[in-house]
């Protein structure tokens, strides 16, 4: 592999502390990083499908004030699968609280769940999850059903994708799953910034991280998830302050369905950056950053 393209958000991201953990959380070995000062406020991430840790860094890098807890989702990164049950929504969002548990985490804490870690993360909220976040804040949040996104068809694509590479031999499958070429056409898709060097990097980020899996059958059964499942499901039972931070130019979600969404919540506000699409923490992270410490000073002062 080429050189690592050094990251636009290196420099901030430097001047914070960071350790990495491991731990056990209900059979499933996990590694999570802690960022920044272990007595900041505390804000809990959750990113999405197929990336790791690293993708949420660059917001990570806006938030030198707080304590960030960030893990690897089960079958992703460095932590291990799930033993003994798929990788579902309903897996996930028990591991959540474990995980939770686990590490030391108590209230107060703000939850953030991005993508697929949004449809997680709000799962994990509806059903009570324990310790409960004060606020919960979803960035690129799934509104609908990702098969109804303004760009349907290439989902309908990726469901035809990985039903290919589980029908496959293990090796094969595995080859396709990691096939550089169709990650490179899924990252040139998600990327609207206009900044060749930005786009550059951000095209070295999955080429490096999309791919971090040890096992076939965990990517697929979370593929599933992914697809099957969305936050509007399970929205009219959440009932902490939530902030979304939606794209004007997602090809997940298109904008009319987070308007939607928003009504939903029992206390919620939709915040939208524009000329962005689903990679609002690779490309606008200060600015997601921006608007959720506003929402934050908000609800702290209310």
């Amino acid at each position: 592999m080429a050189g690592m393209i050094a990251s636009p958000y290196a420099e901030q991201l430097a001047r914070i502390p960071v350790r990495e953990h491991r731990i056990d959380v209900d059979g499933t070995e996990t590694a999570w990083w802690e960022y920044g000062p272990a007595d900041a406020p505390a804000l809990v991430l959750v990113h999405g499908f197929r990336g790791d840790h690293h993708g949420l860094e660059p917001v990570v890098a806006q938030l030198p004030g707080f304590r960030v807890i960030s893990p690897d989702l089960p079958g992703f990164g460095a932590s291990a699968t799930f033993a003994g049950r798929p990788h579902d929504i309903e897996a996930y969002a028990d591991w959540l609280g474990a995980f939770l548990r686990s590490a030391g985490i108590e209230s107060p804490y703000t939850l953030l769940g991005h993508s697929f870690g949004s449809i997680v993360a709000a799962t994990a909220v509806a059903r009570g999850l324990s310790p409960a976040p004060e606020r919960l804040v979803l960035v690129n949040p799934i509104g609908a059903p990702a098969l109804d996104g303004p760009r349907g068809i290439m989902t309908r694509l990726a469901v035809l994708y990985y039903r290919t590479a589980a029908a496959l031999p293990v090796r094969a499958g595995f080859g396709l799953l990691r096939n550089r070429l169709i990650v490179r056409v899924m990252s040139v898709t998600m990327a609207k910034t206009r900044s060749k060097p930005l786009r550059r990097w951000i095209h070295d980020q999955h080429d490096r991280y999309f791919s971090a899996f040890g096992d076939r059958d965990a990517v697929l059964e979370a593929f599933r998830a992914s697809v099957s499942h969305d936050v509007s499901e399970v929205a009219h039972d959440i009932r902490v302050p939530t902030l979304l931070i939606a794209a004007e130019r997602d090809d997940v979600t298109p904008l009319e369905a987070q308007r939607r969404l928003v009504g939903l919540f029992s206390d919620a506000t939709l915040e939208v950056i524009p000329d962005v699409g689903h990679l609002i923490h690779y490309e606008t992270p200060g600015d997601a950053a921006a608007r959720l410490l506003r929402f934050l000073h908000s609800e702290a002062t209310a």
